[in-house]
């Protein structure tokens, strides 16, 4: 059963049972007696294999499908993870160790970052993962520590295209960018690559996150490929990885519906026929993280307090923004929106009423709901906010005002 929210798309996992919460079939209220205290994150790996069954079942059979683990590197997760994807996409050093530690095959491990050292490129080098190279300098290093090692470093040159993923949350490709190596210069950089003892892999074309409109994923995809085909004529060796990104996105605020699958994999099943034409030898992946995640996890904190001021109601919990960021609206909301929030133990409540859900911490930003329509909630009922699965605790500045962090539990 899904829940309807007022104003907010229904979610399509969780039900209710007695008017309380309930994840995989346990209710909030025993979860947080299990676990022994709140705050918590909880994510159900039912749901996570169920949204991959999903894409294996209306995508072309041709796409890989890999994990981008930045939206929720839990260990657990990324074991279970490890099972169902063709491969896992890293954004650090330490996302590198757990998917290692995991278990995880370094030959379908990529590292991707803007950032990344010459110790962090030496570690992956002799861990054997791809690296996805995003400036000359990185090239160069990488060709020094080929020489003084004897290894043969992958590598895939992620590219800054010249166009965006329209309506995207987050635009990550088109005009000037840290991410990757803008597209007219890529040519020279492959010759660059081809001199050194290199071997070139593949491209990394990424150029949004967060897309609901299913028209623009679909359009970037098509440029994707054609860019692709373009800079494999400057390649040092057949394009063997192609990973076009992903965009999926998933509704978090009032108003917003769904992504439709259905005319992406028309798309993709058009596309695998042009790729397999032009570029025989490519793997065409897509790059999944928010999708996979996001509606597989919520995060529960406890009300501390009721208090009215000036007319309102604000419930204090322990919880707040150094936990979840996003909830709060500080990472990339551009004018706040709730999250669907609930008090998990009185999903409807015998009354309703207006009002603010807010954090222990001494700012005003620290705000998990603006003036929702909730169940009338006590001191001791837990505040529920759904979409939790993607960019929330590894996301959240932990260590502000040094109150403690919260548990993390996978079902």
């Amino acid at each position: 059963m899904s829940i309807e929210l007022p104003a907010h798309a229904p979610h399509p996992f969780f039900d209710v049972v007695d008017d309380c919460l309930a994840i995989d079939g346990r209710r909030v209220t025993e979860l947080a007696t299990q676990i022994g205290r709140t705050p918590f994150y909880a994510y159900a790996r039912r749901y996570m294999s169920e949204r991959v069954a999903l894409l294996r079942r209306t995508l072309p059979t041709e796409v890989h499908l890999h994990y981008a683990m930045k939206a929720n590197p839990m260990p657990a997760v990324v074991s279970h993870f490890k099972t169902l994807v063709d491969g896992i996409d890293v954004a650090s050093p330490r996302e590198m160790q757990v998917a290692l530690d995991a278990g995880v095959p370094p030959g379908i491990i990529s590292f991707a970052g803007p950032g990344k050292s010459a110790e962090d490129l030496r570690r992956a080098v002799f861990a054997g993962i791809i690296l996805n190279v995003e400036s000359e300098l990185e090239v160069e290093r990488l060709g020094g520590i080929a020489r003084e090692s004897g290894r043969r470093p992958r590598v895939a040159v992620r590219v800054n295209p010249d166009f965006e993923l329209k309506t995207s949350g987050m635009k990550m490709g088109g005009g000037p960018k840290q991410f990757g190596v803008d597209a007219e210069r890529v040519p020279q950089l492959l010759r660059r690559i081809g001199e050194l003892p290199l071997e070139f892999v593949g491209f990394h074309i990424f150029s949004g996150s967060q897309n609901l409109r299913h028209e623009a994923i679909v359009e970037a995809q098509q440029k994707s490929i054609a860019l692709a085909i373009n800079l494999a004529r400057a390649a040092p060796a057949p394009v063997r990885i192609l990973n076009i990104g992903g965009g999926f996105g998933v509704p978090h605020f009032p108003g917003e519906q769904p992504l439709q699958l259905e005319p992406i994999a028309a798309n993709l099943r058009e596309l695998v026929q042009v790729a397999r034409a032009q570029l025989p030898q490519a793997e065409l992946v897509l790059e999944l993280g928010r999708f996979l995640v996001q509606e597989a996890g919520i995060y529960v904190c406890r009300v501390l307090d009721r208090k009215i001021s000036r007319g309102h109601v604000f419930l204090i919990t322990d919880g707040g923004l150094h936990h979840h960021l996003s909830a709060s609206g500080n990472f990339g909301q551009v004018i706040r929106k709730n999250y669907p929030v609930l008090v998990g133990n009185r999903v409807v409540g015998s009354r309703r009423e207006t009002a603010s859900v807010v954090g222990p911490l001494c700012t005003p930003l620290d705000l998990l709901a603006d003036r929702m329509d909730l169940a009338a909630a006590e001191v001791d009922d837990l505040i529920v906010v759904l979409q939790s699965g993607a960019y929330g605790l590894t996301a959240s500045p932990t260590a502000f005002l040094s109150h403690p962090p919260p548990a993390e539990v996978l079902l």
